[in-house]
C-alpha cells in the first residue's frame, strides 16, 4: 500500500511538478476519509534549492529520506544535457532494488534514464524533449505521444498536467477509483485521463464553457453510460453533425468519442466492482459494456487484469486501510 513519498529537488527542479506532488501526497485529507501520506522533500544535500523558476525551496532532508520511501516523485530536470549527481542515482537504483517505485514528471525522465532504470523500458517525457530522451538513452524506448506510462515499477508523464493524470492514476491502482475521484474533485480536475491519449492537439482547442452543447452532451453521456450511445445521436444532442462533433469532441478531450465512452465504462465498471456486491454481469451491464465477457476483455487489456481478481484486490486494500 502507498503509504511513504518522497520528492526529489535540485537546482532548476520543475517547479509545477513539486506542486502537483505536494498537493496530491503532501496535503492532508485523512479528516475527509482519504488516505494520508508520510511526504517530504528531499535533496543531495539539504538546504535551499532554486526552482526552473527562481524560487526557492527548502530541502530538510538529504538522500537517507530516500530509503523510507514506497514512491519517489523524479520532477523536471533543467540540465537535460548533464549527468545528474551519482548519490542522486544510486538512490533511485537503491528504491527499486528494495521494491519501491520512481515516478517522474516531464523532462525528469532524464534522471531516471541517467540511472539506468529505464533500459529496456518504455516511459513518457514531454514532447519537446523526447528525440534528445531517445537519442542520449538509445535502450530506452521513448513513447512521445502519451500521457504517461505504468512500467511498473518505472511510472513517468509528460509535461505539465500530465503529472496530474499520473499522480491520479496512481491512486485509482493503489486505493481505488472512489478515492481517486475524490481527490480529483478536490483539485478540481478531470478524474480520470487515459495515458495513451495524445499530449497535444495541432488544431486549437476550443473553449467548452458551462453553456456550451458540448460540455452539456458529455455530462448527458456521463450520466448515460448504460445505453447504447452512438455517435449520430451524441451529435444530435450537441446539435452538431456527426462529423463536426467528433472533430470537436476530440479537439477538446484529446480521444475519440468511442474511446472515451470505453474509458468511461471501463471506470464505471471499477467503480461498481470496489464499491457493490453486484455480479459481474450487471456489473458489466450497468457499465455500459454489455456482457461480462466483453467486461473482462477490456479489463485484461487495459488493466491487466480479471473483474474478479479487481474485486478481490480493492476489497483487501480497502479492508487493511480500514483496520489501520
Amino acid at each position: 500500500m502507498l503509504q511513504n513519498v518522497v520528492a526529489l529537488v535540485y537546482d532548476g527542479v520543475g517547479a509545477f511538478g513539486l506542486g502537483v506532488v505536494s498537493e496530491v501526497f503532501g496535503y492532508d485529507r485523512s479528516a475527509d476519509g482519504l488516505p494520508r501520506y508520510d511526504f517530504d522533500v528531499a535533496a543531495v544535500e539539504p538546504g535551499p534549492v532554486r526552482t526552473d523558476i527562481g524560487l526557492q525551496v527548502v530541502a530538510e532532508h538529504g538522500l537517507e529520506r530516500v530509503a523510507e520511501a514506497d514512491l519517489v516523485c523524479v520532477l523536471g530536470w533543467e540540465r537535460t544535457d548533464t549527468e545528474p549527481p551519482e548519490e542522486l542515482l544510486q538512490a533511485m537504483r537503491d528504491t527499486v532494488a528494495r521494491g519501491g517505485r520512481i515516478m517522474s514528471h516531464c523532462s525528469g525522465a532524464f534522471v531516471v534514464a541517467a540511472a539506468g532504470l529505464l533500459d529496456g523500458r518504455r516511459v513518457a517525457t514531454h514532447w519537446m524533449h523526447a528525440d534528445a530522451l531517445a537519442r542520449r538513452y538509445p535502450a530506452v524506448t521513448v513513447d512521445r505521444d502519451v500521457l504517461y506510462v505504468d512500467d511498473d515499477p518505472i511510472f513517468s508523464s509528460a509535461g505539465t498536467a500530465a503529472g496530474i493524470d499520473m499522480c491520479l492514476y496512481l491512486l485509482r491502482r493503489e486505493h481505488g477509483a472512489a478515492v481517486a475521484n475524490d481527490v480529483a474533485r478536490r483539485m478540481v480536475v478531470p478524474p480520470y485521463r487515459e495515458g495513451g491519449q495524445a499530449q497535444y492537439v495541432a488544431a486549437a482547442v476550443p473553449e467548452v464553457d458551462d453553456t456550451s452543447c458540448l460540455r452539456e452532451t458529455i455530462a448527458w453521456a456521463q450520466h448515460h453510460l448504460e445505453e447504447d450511445l452512438s455517435v449520430e445521436e451524441l451529435a444530435a444532442r450537441a446539435l452538431m453533425s456527426p462529423r463536426s462533433f467528433a472533430r470537436h469532441f476530440r479537439a477538446a478531450t484529446g480521444a475519440t468519442p468511442h474511446a472515451w465512452l470505453l474509458g468511461q465504462r471501463v471506470s464505471r465498471a471499477q467503480q461498481l466492482l470496489e464499491t457493490t456486491d453486484l455480479p459481474v454481469d450487471e456489473v458489466a451491464r450497468r457499465s455500459g459494456l454489455g456482457a461480462a465477457t466483453t467486461l473482462r476483455h477490456h479489463f485484461s487489456q487495459r488493466l491487466g487484469t480479471s473483474p474478479q481478481a479487481y474485486r478481490r484486490t480493492f476489497r483487501g486494500a480497502l479492508a487493511t486501510a480500514g483496520s489501520g
